[in-house]
């Protein structure tokens, strides 16, 4: 698709269908339904969490309610929060954003994963079904994914997903009062089914032990695809 473009056509906008996964459900954010499950998760363990949003973290409940509510409200960024199965409890949000149908690219951001969430197969799974949903549902070409340069968890996280640094815009933002250099990645449709069948060979039953524990790497499996 990236060289023949002749019978390209818009893509649909996502609509905030319900996105089945075996650890993680992703349905459209909604405070009354969400709100205390992630005033729980997100105001948890992990003061970090808030450090390189432009929002957060908030001392007060009605705050937080209202920065839920005008998120609510927006068709970009599009936010979604995260459930997980076992216990029907919202855990984190995020969003897609720059949604630029006419072009097919969309990008992943404004990730708030509680600590109960962090570093587990649902936070795995939640990214996938996103990036699942963007290509082979909606037939986006690019999906991508921006952060601080100086957040190296989101970064990892991005490389450990499969998203390819494309570079660093300088200067970018004042996030906070201070300087945000961006670190651009993406992953683009040619690359989408190598990272697909990596990650659905990570998520198998098959892919951990007795305890939970991953069998094999995320990376490595894309690597041997």
């Amino acid at each position: 698709m990236a060289n023949d473009l002749s019978s390209w056509q818009p893509r649909p906008t996502p609509d905030q269908r319900v996105l089945q996964g075996r650890f993680v459900r992703l349905e459209a954010l909604a405070v009354a339904r969400h709100g205390d499950d992630l005033w729980r998760a997100l105001q948890g363990p992990d003061p970090a969490l808030w450090d390189y949003l432009p929002y957060g973290p908030f001392s007060e409940r009605s705050h937080f309610d209202a920065w839920l509510t005008n998120n609510t409200e927006r068709r970009d960024p599009l936010f979604y929060a995260v459930i997980d199965q076992a216990s029907s409890r919202a855990l984190g949000v995020f969003s897609y954003l720059n949604i630029v149908a006419q072009d097919g690219c969309i990008e992943i951001g404004h990730v708030a994963f509680g600590a109960p969430m962090q570093r587990t197969a649902g936070a795995t799974e939640a990214i996938y079904l996103l990036a699942r949903h963007a290509f082979d549902d909606l037939g986006y070409r690019r999906l991508e994914w921006k952060c601080d340069a100086a957040n190296t968890r989101s970064r990892r996280a991005a490389e450990r997903f499969g998203f390819v640094h494309e570079g660093l815009f300088r200067q970018h933002r004042v996030n906070k009062g201070k300087n945000r250099d961006t670190a651009w990645f993406s992953i683009i449709d040619g690359e989408w089914p190598r990272c697909r069948d990596a990650f659905q060979c990570w998520l198998a039953t098959e892919n951990f032990d007795q305890q939970g524990q991953q069998r094999q790497r995320l990376q490595a499996l894309r690597e041997s695809a």
